[in-house]
């Protein structure tokens, strides 16, 4: 906390004040960063791209070279590191982690109806072992030992080969072109 405090050139009795203890500001780091996840996530509204585009263009977001998707990933996996040791974060890493595999498994379950993930495939369990792969992928880029390009190549692959090939051609590879 005095570290924090310093760093914000603050008192470590502000600190306190907004965030009680170091429990408390864990928790509401993690509420800034899973919020601030879901705007940076958000599939383009722009083009419907159907749900299975929507997952890849989702998962594919959280790789990137940008200052909030380095700052939430870094923040993500001293959380979760910290989770091992401190069990009071562990709920709150556990609920938002349940939610983002139930996202995933949503538009898995929607590409599913749509034909263009393979009917039997397990949505729950392809959803948790990529959004699992995505979050190694990540602490692996981040710490030097894989590039950018490579990550992003192995989750494309991840995808392809969790999801099956599209039953029906994915409604924007046929938009306009």
């Amino acid at each position: 906390m005095e570290e924090l405090a310093a760093e914000a050139e603050v008192s470590t009795a502000l600190i306190y004040y907004h965030f009680g203890d170091r429990a408390g500001l864990m928790r509401r780091t993690l509420e800034f960063i899973s919020g601030r996840a879901e705007r940076y996530t958000e599939p383009s509204a722009s083009v419907d791209r159907g749900p299975r585009a929507a997952l890849e263009q989702m998962l594919l977001l959280e790789l990137q070279e940008v200052p909030a998707v380095v700052e939430n990933s870094i923040a993500w996996g001293e959380l979760r590191a910290t989770a091992v040791f401190e069990s009071e974060l562990r709920e709150q890493i556990r609920d938002s982690t349940y939610e983002w595999n139930a996202y995933a498994a949503e538009l898995i379950g929607r590409a599913q109806e749509a034909g263009t993930v393979d009917g039997e495939v397990s949505a729950a369990d392809a959803a948790e072992r990529l959004t699992t792969l995505v979050e190694g992928l990540s602490e692996r880029w981040l710490s030097g030992s894989l590039s950018l390009e490579r990550a992003r190549a192995l989750l494309r692959g991840a995808l392809a080969a969790e999801l099956g090939p599209p039953e029906r051609p994915d409604p924007a590879a046929t938009a306009g072109g």
